[in-house]
């Protein structure tokens, strides 16, 4: 087999990812982005763009992040909601972020960032019906959670990108340079991330928010 490659998309939605998970000649786990309209399979050009259209201004509950789809940074919408239980078990949804993941960052969350959230029905969601299963989105994830728990916007133009470890500490994580610039690019102006050195040139650019752990993250935006 020379190339295999996937087909994503749900039914009911306009958007279809192409997705490659074996390239004998090429680079591996790139994806392109089609809207499905009555002529057909459009290619669409910038799907960063795509992804964050229609998102709703000071909105808790949601953040940005910048994750890596083989070489090209892809901005994604991170939504997140949390209402008391209406019963004694609480429920935890997942869709587009990996279920135990979500799990893992609410405990965090609430040993590390101090949030009661144990009590809360969690749903996490990823807009645009992309799957995100690279460390570097959990920043964005716990700031929504925090986000929606504290009812407390994190602002349009603000993004994060950071791996939470169990001790609540934020890891440094791959190619930063090309997530701020694509952030930069998409009108953000402040970036929320682990305490790791980027280029001179992009502290030109945008605000950059070095965190040590994810109660300073939380500190720094709500």
């Amino acid at each position: 087999v020379d190339c295999v490659l996937y087909f994503e998309g749900e039914a009911h939605m306009s958007y279809r990812i192409l997705r490659a998970a074996k390239n004998r000649f090429g680079a591996t786990n790139e994806i392109g982005v089609f809207e499905m309209r009555s002529e057909g399979l459009v290619e669409v050009p910038n799907p960063s763009e795509m992804l964050l259209s229609g998102r709703p201004d000071d909105a808790p509950g949601t953040c940005v992040t910048c994750v890596m789809e083989g070489q090209r940074p892809v901005l994604a919408e991170v939504q997140a909601l949390l209402a008391p239980a209406a019963q004694s078990v609480s429920r935890r949804t997942s869709n587009g972020f990996d279920y135990n993941r979500a799990a893992m960052l609410m405990a965090v969350l609430e040993k590390r960032g101090a949030l009661k959230v144990s009590g809360c029905d969690a749903f996490l969601n990823v807009i645009g019906g992309l799957s995100v299963d690279e460390p570097a989105a959990d920043l964005a994830a716990v700031l929504a959670l925090a986000s929606s728990y504290l009812d407390k916007p994190i602002g349009n133009h603000v993004a994060a990108i950071g791996e939470v470890g169990l001790t609540g500490e934020l890891r440094a994580v791959s190619n930063p340079g090309q997530r701020i610039n694509e952030a930069y690019r998409l009108g953000f102006h402040t970036c929320i991330m682990p305490m790791q050195d980027v280029d001179e040139d992009l502290l030109q650019k945008m605000n950059i928010v070095r965190a040590k752990t994810v109660g300073d993250a939380i500190r720094a935006v709500l």
